[in-house]
């Protein structure tokens, strides 16, 4: 079988399984995570920067997902597109993590592309981008024998089209799912070409409270067509087309309820000029 190596592992995530498990069971003492009400979970949004900054928000948003009902498949939308981009799959193969290679699912891969157009990434071919690898060592580290489909879409009517459609195709299929949307949210400063506010605290005060605050109200709303709008208006989500095609999967699924478990930004660990904001949202 073709893997795919895990190119962030030593950089943005530790490279041994060792390593990752204690930073695992770190994450699961996180004092800052609201631990959401007992209930069938179906979805996610995830952020992606270096485990440093977020490892704790994605870790426990995957640990939840699957601590009621284990899943077969992870579905995880990602990727940094823009509206006219195409869309991105990895449908066959084996993807790297410390914890041991991770399997596509072929079947529902393949049914997608019989669907829609996508540009087919390989073990050997394709995009380098932080958005999914960084969630795969967790989510083999929970579920050791579960299998991932990779998709990249764009911030676009084609990312909800695509979200339902995997809905569907899993439930006939009889294959349950668990759908995931990667995504950080404002990207503030002068590295980011973004400082509307200036710089220092009210500037972050107002990523905060303000910009950030209007695209997670509109992801806890459950709004798909809401979440795109929102961030091409405001520039406050990184993969509006992943966050609002993994809701839109999750309402076919019957998700009709979302639950915020934590908020934190960069400025919290390394207080500057440039700071980003992250979520962790189950639903």
């Amino acid at each position: 079988m073709s893997v795919r190596k895990a190119i962030f592992a030593g950089s943005w995530y530790p490279r041994n399984a060792a390593e990752c498990e204690k930073e695992i069971e770190n994450f699961l003492e996180d004092k800052d995570i609201q631990v959401p009400p007992k209930r069938r979970l179906v979805g996610g949004i995830v952020p992606h920067a270096g485990w440093y900054f977020s490892g704790s928000i994605a870790c426990n948003v995957i640990y939840y997902l699957g601590k009621e009902e284990p899943p077969d498949v992870f579905i995880i939308f990602g990727m940094h597109l823009h509206s006219g981009s195409p869309c991105h799959i990895m449908t066959e193969g084996a993807w790297e993590t410390p914890f041991g290679e991770i399997q596509i699912e072929k079947t529902l891969a393949g049914e997608l592309t019989e669907r829609f157009a996508f540009d087919i990434e390989t073990p050997q071919y394709y995009s380098q981008d932080n958005t999914i690898e960084l969630q795969l060592p967790f989510i083999k580290y929970f579920f050791k024998n579960v299998k991932v489909v990779p998709i990249g879409v764009p911030p676009a009517k084609i990312a909800i089209e695509i979200g339902k459609t995997i809905a569907e195709i899993s439930t006939r299929l009889g294959l349950n799912v668990k759908i995931l949307g990667s995504t950080d949210l404002t990207h503030y400063g002068f590295n980011y070409d973004f400082a509307p506010k200036g710089t220092g605290p009210e500037a972050a005060n107002w990523v905060r409270n303000d910009n950030d605050r209007r695209i997670i109200d509109t992801m806890l709303a459950m709004d798909p067509e809401g979440i795109i709008t929102e961030a091409l208006a405001s520039r406050n989500a990184c993969c509006s087309g992943a966050a609002a095609a993994a809701i839109a999967g999750a309402k076919q699924l019957g998700a009709d309820h979302a639950d915020l478990l934590v908020y934190a930004t960069s400025y919290d660990k390394s207080p500057g000029d440039n700071m980003v904001g992250y979520t962790g949202i189950v639903f």
